[in-house]
């Protein structure tokens, strides 16, 4: 019944996966048909946390979260099925019969904590926007903002506030053995999953804020970093040569900005 159980999940994972993806390039394609706006320093804005004429900020709040929840869906799926997996597995040999219903639950509240960082990054986004619009000092000096903040993203990775992060996020399916199986505790499980995985992806998430939200290459670049560093044997080591990477990276991106 168990082993049925567990194919099951992995299928309607491995769906849920699909049409998530499906539904991520659609969007970017859609996002792609809209013309960016040119700015000074040579770079362009997307529309994204703009407003159209005939549109509130609400409808453009909730346009932008249901992509980003698709988004994150997509990215994230691929580190969160072996934890839930491993908590499935703890659940099954407690002998508790609800553990579709419970899995959902930590896979909820996981995706929650994603899409309130979301809502933030969405009114970050969208006040910045408003004030490079009116400053164009502030909009000449982005190029270089871009590549301090890959830069400093990269000098994250080789952190104690990274490797702790880190550490948590491959080890908290560990204690799942040690708590109840009832719905008050699944929910808190997935909102202390999510909030260890948000502190853990904040650099990598921050790169693919700034350089374009709905770029697939970003994206997969990004997924990449994240599915690495989260499964690798040595995720320090992997971590870390991440942080190589984006270091190098962002030194491009100033110098290429300085002397633009």
């Amino acid at each position: 019944m168990f082993i049925a159980s567990q194919r099951a999940f992995i299928g309607a994972s491995a769906a849920l996966f699909a049409a998530s993806v499906a539904l991520t390039i659609a969007s970017c394609k859609s996002m792609a048909a809209m013309h960016d706006m040119p700015m000074p320093g040579g770079w362009s804005m997307s529309m994204m946390c703009m407003r159209m004429p005939g549109q509130t900020w609400a409808s453009v709040a909730v346009s932008f979260l249901g992509m980003w929840f698709v988004m994150m869906v997509a990215m994230m799926l691929p580190v969160l099925v072996p934890m839930l997996w491993r908590y499935r597995r703890a659940r099954a040999v407690q002998g508790h019969a609800r553990i579709g219903a419970l899995t959902t639950l930590v896979g909820g509240a996981y995706f929650f904590v994603w899409t309130v960082f979301g809502a933030i990054a969405f009114a970050a986004g969208a006040i910045l926007a408003s004030l490079e619009m009116q400053l164009p000092l502030l909009a000449r000096a982005v190029p270089g903002a871009i590549g301090a903040i890959v830069l400093i993203s990269g000098l994250l990775q080789f952190s104690s506030w990274k490797a702790h992060h880190l550490a948590c996020c491959r080890g908290l399916p560990d204690c799942c053995e040690m708590q109840r199986a009832d719905v008050r505790t699944a929910w808190r499980h997935g909102l202390r999953l999510g909030a260890h995985c948000v502190h853990c992806c904040f650099g990598l998430t921050a790169i693919l804020l700034v350089v374009g939200v709905m770029d697939l290459r970003a994206m997969a670049l990004v997924t990449a970093a994240i599915s690495v560093e989260r499964l690798a044997p040595d995720a320090v080591r992997a971590s870390r040569l991440v942080g190589v990477v984006l270091v190098a990276a962002g030194l491009f991106l100033i110098v290429r900005a300085a002397v633009s």
